[in-house]
């Protein structure tokens, strides 16, 4: 008899933080629109050039249990079916996270930790994440003063790379996941004097290009709300100028500098005042 393959879990960074705890609420549709386990991970980190003394691992164990604790506690006021699973992990969290999201469906984490809590940045352990996870990775952020505003717009850019379909299929499936229209840019450089009659031109080529890539999503779900347009510039400049349009940017790991910049100073501070959540889909592990 064949045996059934184990569930991949999409697994949560936990550390005591309000930023962990949205992240886990975030996560639990992931986990039940796939029908998978939802791990809550704390990790005790440790100085390696000391030996810990017993009554300050205790303390460190008792503080990653009451942690988790809370989180499978606000999870449970939510009353939706998941399973939840939590692990403590001994050694620094963005190494335990990179093991986990080896055997993860997804991971994912608050924008800014409990040690990192200043505004307009990703905390350290995000941003490594993003850029050596096996899986993909959800950054979640909420303003304090919308604790529960839900996506209402998923925002993706569709370009000529490789697997740039694959990155279409999942912002679609999230569209669909979270009831929110779904936007799809071309980014394209800006053009002046004689190069704009030619420019404009190649704009309509591109999108009725990506219009008849989208026309096949469109068929199998008709009741996807989706909209393409071609914008001037970068995707960090497009929601520097449109800091509402949407709650959940998603992007491919095949850009690297594309993603640095996202999850560096200047993307965090624009996404940050946007209230806006990124969510970085690895191809290769989808």
């Amino acid at each position: 008899m064949k045996e059934l393959a184990t569930p991949q879990p999409v697994v949560v960074g936990i550390d005591g933080s309000k930023a962990a705890i949205r992240a886990a609420l975030w996560a639990v549709d992931e986990a039940a629109s796939r029908d998978t386990p939802l791990r809550l991970l704390c990790a005790i980190e440790q100085d390696q050039n000391r030996e810990i003394e017993p009554d300050d691992a205790a303390r460190k164990l008792a503080t990653a249990e009451t942690a988790v604790r809370h989180a499978v506690t606000a999870i449970e006021a939510t009353g939706k079916p998941v399973k939840i699973e939590t692990e403590v992990s001994h050694g620094p969290a963005i190494g335990s996270l990179i093991r986990a999201s080896a055997s993860a469906a997804m991971v994912c984490l608050g924008a800014v930790g409990i040690r990192h809590f200043r505004p307009g940045r990703v905390g350290s352990t995000a941003a490594a994440l993003a850029l050596s996870a096996r899986s993909p990775v959800a950054i979640i952020r909420f303003r304090d003063d919308h604790p529960h505003r839900p996506a209402e717009r998923i925002l993706v850019e569709a370009d000529e790379s490789p697997g740039n379909g694959v990155l279409l299929g999942a912002a679609i499936e999230e569209a669909r996941l979270r009831d929110a229209a779904l936007q799809v840019i071309i980014c394209r450089r800006n053009a002046s004097g004689d190069d704009r009659v030619a420019d404009t031109a190649g704009n309509r080529r591109a999108l009725a290009d990506l219009d008849r890539r989208l026309a096949h999503w469109k068929r199998r779900h008709p009741d996807l709300r989706v909209e393409s347009m071609a914008v001037h510039g970068s995707l960090l400049a497009y929601l520097a100028h449109n800091r509402r349009s949407a709650g959940l940017v998603i992007v491919g790991t095949h850009n690297h500098n594309h993603l640095s910049e996202l999850v560096g100073s200047a993307g965090s501070a624009i996404l940050q005042d946007a209230d806006c959540s990124l969510l970085i889909v690895n191809q290769q592990h989808l």
